[in-house]
């Protein structure tokens, strides 16, 4: 039988049967994608402290397991963080009061790290609804291309940052150019999320740190390293942690917005954004929401079934991504004294839903929704609601209570049904939350 403290293969298979999902399979050879295949697995307890005691109360789980937890990512798998930095600033670059044919405001800010000149810049951009009576919602989520790919709003700043060459996209010299813009908007509901009475605000995620592994050189590390010191320690953060750094900033930003309610900001990533997502989201309580769409390993799903994506393949194909310690459990994950549910459990009582996709194998639907199921003990112990049925949800069938789950048809994407379903979640968390 399952227990809610640890967990064997053959709990999953309480849940659903292979049969029941058929995932495509076109992802990399040599990795698990049949369910019969995932070897027997212990979960670690999130209601156990580091000595064995079980945790009993909601002041033992706040005061001291919740803080062992966070340490215990920390150290395996994110990395440390330096926090608010003491010089922090911010610069409207530009506003227009009438964007998008008059739905709404677009202002666009430069986060400010460090002393002028030479400061470390983040630009963010936001969209607020003109419709809009006092300080307003928002969603927040780092994206791949630049600011200026989520739309095609001629308006928006082109980047001035480091991206990836793709000239098929616009992207030469290692810059962006007027071809890219609007070149992701498919992934960006920003006419739906201002309907709805939202804002929208996104930054570009290389402005933080650029998504190569040049030894920490690039990015914004070096501002926090101490004399002498040439990269991260192996419990310092790795370009993940930088990334969820980063959306703190944007978060310290939104809360002198007077535009912005910034006691209700949902937090959200796609693929690798949504692991940086849910690591912001456990470490910085500011956030009302965290929302994971297709995060997969070292994101939403559990690392100790590798299946699909592994830490092993991760940490070779992406080292720069979590803290250097992280590579002891390549090929290791039972070593591991953590798993992703504790990571969810981090986010309670506050709401937080994980999406994932049919066709997307590689990520491990079934992984990322054993995380909510696991995490939901947490919830009750702290007292609200967590996810209201724990069998795996037929496609197309969202579940969702301070704890949300979907999984949909198609592939590994962001696309205008997962947007409906955050927003249904926002929604719904609002209206009943007491504040």
């Amino acid at each position: 039988m399952q227990s809610l403290f640890g967990v064997r293969r053959g709990a999953c298979l309480l849940l659903l049967t292979a049969a029941a999902l058929p995932f495509a399979q076109a992802q990399p050879k040599g990795f698990i994608y049949d369910e019969a295949k995932v070897p027997p697995y212990t979960l670690p307890a999130a209601l156990q402290f580091d000595d064995g005691k079980p945790v009993a109360t909601a002041v033992e789980w706040r005061e001291r397991r919740r803080p062992e937890i966070l340490r215990l990512f920390e150290q395996h798998v994110y990395g440390r963080s330096p926090g608010r930095p003491e010089k922090l600033s911010f610069v409207i670059r530009e506003e227009d009061k009438q964007a998008l044919n008059g739905l709404a405001t677009r202002r666009q800010v430069e986060i400010r790290i460090g002393d002028t000149p030479g400061f470390h810049r983040l630009d963010l951009l936001i969209y607020l609804p003109n419709k809009r009576q006092g300080p307003v919602p928002a969603f927040l989520g780092l994206n791949f291309a630049g600011n200026h790919a989520i739309h095609t709003d001629p308006g928006i700043l082109i980047p001035r940052s480091w991206m990836r060459n793709d000239p098929a996209q616009g992207i030469t010299e290692n810059r962006a150019t007027e071809k890219t813009r609007g070149a992701t908007r498919s992934r960006w509901a920003v006419e739906s999320i201002l309907a709805r009475g939202y804002a929208v605000a996104t930054m570009y995620n290389g402005d933080i740190d650029p998504d190569f592994d040049d030894g920490f050189q690039n990015g914004v590390q070096p501002r926090f390293y101490k004399p002498g010191q040439t990269k991260p320690e192996p419990d310092e953060w790795g370009t993940v942690g930088a990334w969820a750094w980063g959306l703190s900033r944007a978060l310290d930003y939104l809360s002198t917005d007077e535009d912005i309610n910034a006691r209700r900001v949902a937090v959200l990533g796609h693929s690798r954004l949504g692991k940086a997502a849910l690591w912001a989201g456990a470490q910085d309580e500011r956030f009302a929401i965290v929302i994971s769409n297709n995060s997969g390993c070292g994101g939403a799903a559990l690392s100790k079934r590798i299946f699909g994506e592994t830490v092993g393949r991760i940490n070779t194909a992406f080292p720069h991504w979590f803290c250097g310690n992280h590579k002891k459990y390549s090929d290791n994950e039972a070593a591991l004294p953590v798993d992703q549910h504790m990571l969810v459990a981090l986010i309670a009582p506050r709401a937080a839903y994980i999406a994932s996709a049919q066709e997307d194998s590689w990520a491990d639907p079934v992984g990322e929704h054993l995380a909510a199921v696991h995490a939901d003990p947490v919830y009750k112990l702290l007292g609200v609601a967590g996810l209201p049925d724990k069998a795996f949800p037929a496609l197309n069938k969202p579940v969702m209570g301070t704890l949300g789950y979907h999984i949909r048809t198609g592939k590994h994407d962001v696309i205008q049904y997962d947007w409906e379903q955050y927003l249904n979640f926002a929604d719904q968390h609002y209206k009943s939350a007491k504040r």
